[in-house]
């Protein structure tokens, strides 16, 4: 057995970072670094793409809309051709830090947006297709079921399923919004129960108690959580103990 581990990385903001960028690459397999929407900068991003050749990390891209104000968290509503532009400028931002780019997961609430907005989903994904046509090679998309899955068949991208392991479910399969009741995960013990269940079994327990399927060949944890690297290092242990290796399916 295996899974691919990601985390957040790279988020500075003003120039400090939000997480322990060194304890989590050390951890994580794929690492999805800011690229300037929501947080990050030229030299965090150089900054990343060092430390991921260091610990052997594969880089994702984590493009954002363009509000840094409220770290990328509220839906924005831009023109098509303005989010592609927005997210290609983006995504050319981290292949210039010197990023191997290995795939695109769309952060916050734009993460959101393209699972149920065919249109934003579009725009995000063509900016995929642009730069996959530069680089010579289709560039995976990771995220959760819904539009942007499909405009990624349609634009011959892989899509890679994802879940998360410090953030609570409803019982329709759902993210709870951040800031109501059991919206975050943060005891290390229950995380590393998560992975192992998702793993083995392919559900997860929903706020209300139901169990849930959850496709995922990459399960997240979010690096500015006050208990980050507590997390990753119980996930790390379990999946470890469990015989399942950890490595980026990219």
């Amino acid at each position: 057995m295996h899974v691919d581990l990601n985390a957040d990385l790279g988020e500075t903001v003003d120039g400090m970072p939000t997480a322990d960028d060194e304890a989590m690459f050390a951890l994580v397999s794929s690492a999805n670094v800011a690229c300037g929407g929501h947080a990050g900068d030229a030299a965090s991003m150089r900054e990343a793409v060092e430390r991921a050749a260091r610990f052997g990390v594969a880089v994702g891209a984590h493009p954002s809309y363009d509000d840094r104000a409220n770290f990328g968290r509220i839906r924005r509503h831009p023109a098509a051709a303005d989010l592609r532009a927005s997210v290609a400028v983006q995504l050319s931002a981290l292949v210039d830090a010197g990023a191997d780019l290995r795939y695109v997961k769309p952060h916050g609430a734009l993460y959101h947006a393209v699972r149920d907005d065919p249109e934003q989903a579009r725009a995000v994904i063509d900016a995929i297709s642009d730069l996959s046509a530069l680089l010579g090679r289709a560039l995976p998309v990771l995220g959760l079921r819904g539009a942007v899955a499909e405009a990624a068949a349609s634009a011959g991208l892989p899509f890679v399923h994802e879940a998360f392991l410090d953030r609570g479910y409803t019982a329709h399969g759902a993210l709870v919004p951040r800031g109501e009741p059991g919206d975050l995960v943060d005891d290390p013990a229950r995380v590393a129960e998560r992975a192992l269940r998702l793993v083995r079994d392919g559900d997860v327990d929903a706020v209300d108690g139901t169990r849930i399927a959850v496709e995922a060949a990459s399960l997240c944890l979010h690096g500015d959580t006050p208990s980050a690297v507590s997390m990753a290092r119980a996930v790390r242990a379990a999946l470890d103990d469990a015989g399942v290796e950890v490595r980026a399916p990219w």
